[in-house]
């Protein structure tokens, strides 16, 4: 079972064009801080942060209970100039355990609603004995040599974000997520989904668009866990110590 937190802004739209609207440049800080602060914080209690839209993101939070929720809205609060509600979820897919956790805060109110203001919407929570998260860390090879050194820093930037529309498409039928997470990678909470699988996904990108994939993946009990472990498989793969394009590495406690 993987655990899913939505994190959300309270009235996030109407604030900041309230009285006036705000400086862009000062939106742009408060919500990179933000994300860096959530990241922070949730990754203390092993979980793993992912920006999405920003006033809106994601968090793979197994072992995160209902009081560190609470410990990390409260600081929130305590620093910022906005509040932030959460709804928590809990699936065997991290595409259905987001949806709980959306179902779940949606049922308090809008994103715009006035009248909510740090709600803590708990749909499950995963039980220690039965958590479980595998993340797979997709690369596109080369880049560096094939893109970055050669063409346009936009024309690179537009590339990866092609890539980013045909792996999510893709990744979403099968009940996984996937985030952009910087330079030419990204990270897919990927419950459900076997090698195979995700292997598959990468023949048909090569085959659709010419571009080529690897991934590491890892499975651990909690996403900071798993996700170290899919750098590791990551790095094998780029070392030339498998020649497999998707490489498993598994938590051995």
């Amino acid at each position: 079972m993987i655990q899913m937190t939505l994190i959300q802004i309270d009235n996030y739209g109407p604030w900041t064009v309230t009285p006036t609207p705000r400086a862009e440049a000062d939106l742009q800080i408060l919500q990179s801080e933000l994300y860096a602060d959530l990241q922070r914080q949730f990754a203390a209690k092993g979980g793993l942060v992912f920006f999405t839209r920003f006033d809106n993101m994601l968090a793979v939070t197994n072992g995160v209970d209902m009081e560190d929720h609470k410990r990390i809205q409260k600081s929130i609060g305590n620093r910022y100039p906005i509040t932030i509600s959460m709804g928590v979820g809990a699936a065997e897919t991290p595409y259905e355990a987001q949806r709980k956790a959306t179902n779940a805060l949606q049922n308090y109110g809008g994103a715009q609603s006035e009248d909510r203001t740090e709600v803590l919407a708990i749909d499950g929570l995963v039980k220690a004995d039965e958590s479980f998260v595998q993340i797979a860390h997709i690369d596109i090879n080369g880049i560096t040599d094939s893109l970055t050194d050669i063409i346009p820093a936009y024309d690179t930037s537009f590339i990866v974000n092609r890539v980013q529309h045909f792996l999510m498409k893709k990744l979403i039928e099968k009940g996984s997520l996937l985030f952009f997470i910087g330079g030419d990678n990204f990270m897919s909470p990927c419950n459900g989904l076997n090698p195979e699988g995700l292997l598959k996904i990468i023949e048909e990108i090569e085959d659709e668009i010419n571009i080529a994939l690897k991934a590491g993946v890892g499975k651990a009990p909690t996403a900071e866990k798993a996700a170290n472990l899919a750098d590791l498989a990551l790095e094998e793969i780029r070392g030339g110590f498998t020649y497999n394009l998707v490489h498993v590495m598994k938590n051995e406690e």
